[in-house]
């Protein structure tokens, strides 16, 4: 599979190491400045760029029949655009908040535990996320997806809001920027009388990095259509 990386940064660079382990050919490794290439050299482009400039790979993706996985956070006001163009153009796109197995799971837990406390009012919901201090975005694409699958399984909540909630229906988020921590994540509900608390924690990027290799060996098997982790790890 002959892929190209849209952002080389140190997750494109630990996704280079692992796809070339698996038996890929890595043939573009696009940084943020470079605009003179030619995507329809790869059978698969995987996007771990910058907010600024994810929209425009991915489109540029689509427009040229190349199918494409995207990890990239903070530019999902266009989300609903990319999806458009994805069905007019017949194409393949994959994007997540977080490609890690891990994880994953952790948002099935999220639900299911948000699900079973949504008749027991007594508790209030917080959420925590720890990340490196290079990362751009707050709260993680990661928190969102963990509260927004509080939101869709709990009706006592309709919103979240970063560091302190105004309303007792909306969840609070802090984020914490910390050293190069690669991303904890933690939901906890606490009553007067005791807390339920889950939580991931990545030891490493390469969790994220495998999964969005596999992601892309998914994808590029005559998929069309948009698609999310729970398809290709048939959760």
């Amino acid at each position: 599979m002959k892929i190209a990386l849209l952002g080389y940064g140190r997750m494109g660079q630990t996704i280079e190491k692992i796809a070339i382990s698996r038996g890929h050919d890595v043939v573009l490794k696009i940084d943020k400045d470079d605009t003179d290439y030619d995507i329809t050299v790869a059978d698969v482009a995987i996007d771990f760029s910058l907010p600024s400039a994810a929209y425009g790979n991915i489109t540029n993706c689509l427009n040229n029949g190349v199918p494409v996985v995207s990890g990239t956070t903070g530019w999902l006001e266009k989300y609903d655009d990319a999806i458009a163009l994805c069905k007019e153009k017949n194409g393949a796109f994959i994007y997540a908040s977080n490609f890690s197995l891990g994880v994953n799971i952790f948002f099935e837990l999220n639900k299911v535990l948000a699900k079973m406390m949504g008749n027991l009012k007594e508790y209030n919901v917080t959420m925590e996320e720890i990340h490196h201090t290079k990362k751009l975005d707050a709260p993680s694409g990661t928190a969102i997806t963990l509260a927004e699958g509080v939101i869709e399984n709990n009706s006592n909540y309709n919103a979240w809001e970063l560091d302190t909630a105004n309303s007792e229906t909306s969840i609070p988020i802090v984020a914490k920027r910390i050293g190069d921590v690669p991303g904890t994540h933690s939901i906890n509900y606490a009553s007067e009388v005791d807390s339920i608390n889950i939580e991931h924690v990545a030891h490493n990027r390469q969790g994220f990095a495998l999964g969005a290799v596999v992601a892309a060996e998914w994808l590029s098997k005559d998929k069309t259509g948009v698609f999310s982790m729970k398809d290709v790890l048939g959760l």
